[in-house]
């Protein structure tokens, strides 16, 4: 009997369906706030945001939003992985794999690989906060008591 408990079954199928939702949250939502930002400046609205690493900058208001929307998209994707990996033992495995797949398209967007320094500072920061917060809200979920019936018994 104790032995089922907490099992689980290898299952890659579900796996790579929870790195797609993932990459699917990330840049929806990014794509979402970078649009809010432009949104505030009336600024145009491409791909460079995303995939550019010279668009994060300490230099101009329009890259201080756009880290400011990279760390906004951080605490987003937290919450994704709250409701959809619901283990706190993954998030980090997610998280980093969710950036990686972000540097690969940055990578094939700007054909090397980022050279700012601010890209790596903003990610590195992003990577930690999600980790860290899909963390905590995973655990919080998973350590929360387990009820039991303590009423009469009845039927015996």
């Amino acid at each position: 009997m104790a032995s089922n408990f907490r099992s689980y079954i290898w299952d890659p199928v579900l796996i790579v369906c929870q790195i797609v939702l993932m990459q699917c949250i990330y840049y929806s939502f990014l794509g979402l706030w970078l649009a809010g930002v432009d949104s505030l400046v009336q600024t145009s609205r491409s791909l460079d945001q995303i995939f550019s690493y010279e668009v994060l900058g300490f230099a101009t208001v329009q890259g201080r939003l756009s880290m400011m929307a990279f760390i906004l998209n951080a605490l987003t994707c937290a919450l994704g992985l709250w409701f959809f990996i619901r283990r706190g033992k993954q998030c980090l495995d997610f998280t980093v794999t969710v950036h990686f797949f972000h540097m690969i398209g940055c990578w094939i967007y700007n054909a090397h690989l980022p050279a700012a320094l601010s890209w790596w500072l903003v990610n590195v920061a992003c990577m930690a906060l999600m980790a860290v917060l899909g963390e905590y809200l995973c655990m919080r979920t998973e350590l929360r008591a387990i009820p039991v019936n303590s009423g009469p018994k009845s039927n015996l």
